[in-house]
């Protein structure tokens, strides 16, 4: 595989292109916003500063990686030459079917399509092409530069063939690969979605603060950040999208999602993107301020 197309711009898909075009494979960014494209390309060439700042990477490097990266508007051109597709749109599952049935319609029948949903049916999604053994799931972690884990996700469909070429693509760009199987959630999700939506229930209840519940995971769990600082950072629209799949897919109340999350998430406040969710990330600064919902002018160390 030498020529990669990532369909959206947003915060996966440019992360994606970075790692592969840093790579050396030729990538083609596909969105149908011209504005979120040069946003995407405006994140990448700011991470590859930074790496360049830090000396991990040189000025070389960076144009390289930048010489790799092409654009287009319309999923018919952009995928016309790919070896792969890794689809990272919104996690909405009417919009990754038709996705998935104009790359089918558009790629190259040797062209492997791969989605970096995070919690969506593969098998759902490849019933939808007339090539579902060449479609599996690609699901990468945020922020995808730096993160090394990729649940290789083998839908019902997928060939052997296809699931260890996606495996070995994955080493060869520095990441980690995990085959599983899918279920609602895959792995990551199954159990972070969960925790996540535990620690907004203990808030609901109140058992304990934001700054409580998350001072006792970082400090008691040795976890990078608290469960509802990674909420924040997720996205409360889409923690909420992903137990909803959870719910829906195994029908247990134990996946139902809290109702302060629902309240929120409908309120707008979705986090870090919105600028509000558990903390106020409108004020700047290096330190995490606790939203005003919650208690006011209390700060924690981010």
């Amino acid at each position: 595989m030498k020529n990669i197309s990532v369909i959206g711009a947003g915060t996966m898909g440019n992360g994606i292109a970075h790692v592969f075009a840093m790579n050396e494979y030729k990538v083609t960014i596909i969105d149908i916003s011209q504005a979120a494209i040069d946003k995407g390309l405006a994140t990448i060439t700011k991470n590859l500063d930074r790496m360049v700042a830090k000396e991990k990477i040189s000025e070389s490097d960076k144009a390289s990686t930048l010489s790799n990266i092409s654009t287009s508007t319309e999923v018919s051109k952009g995928v016309s030459d790919a070896d792969l597709v890794v689809e990272a749109a919104t996690e909405n599952v009417d919009l990754k079917l038709k996705i998935f049935k104009d790359m089918d319609a558009n790629a190259p029948a040797n062209c492997i399509l791969a989605t970096n949903t995070s919690s969506i049916s593969i098998t759902k999604i490849a019933a939808a092409t007339d090539r579902p053994e060449k479609v599996v799931g690609m699901h990468f972690m945020n922020p995808v530069p730096i993160m090394k884990l990729v649940e290789v996700i083998r839908a019902y469909q997928t060939s052997d063939e296809v699931c260890s070429a996606i495996i070995d693509l994955s080493k060869k760009i520095g990441k980690v690969p995990t085959e599983v199987n899918d279920y609602p959630g895959f792995v990551a999700n199954r159990i972070l979605m969960p925790m996540i939506n535990e620690a907004i229930y203990s808030l609901y209840e109140s058992v304990a603060g934001v700054e409580e519940i998350d001072t006792v995971m970082k400090l008691g769990m040795a976890h990078p950040m608290g469960p509802l600082q990674l909420a924040d950072f997720i996205g409360l629209d889409v923690c909420l999208s992903i137990l909803q799949v959870l719910h829906d897919g195994f029908g247990n109340p134990k996946y139902a999602p809290c109702p302060l999350l629902v309240n929120m998430v409908t309120a707008g406040n979705l986090g870090r993107k919105s600028g509000t969710g558990f903390y106020n990330y409108s004020l700047g600064g290096k330190e995490l301020v606790v939203a005003s919902n919650f208690k006011k002018n209390e700060s924690v160390s981010a």
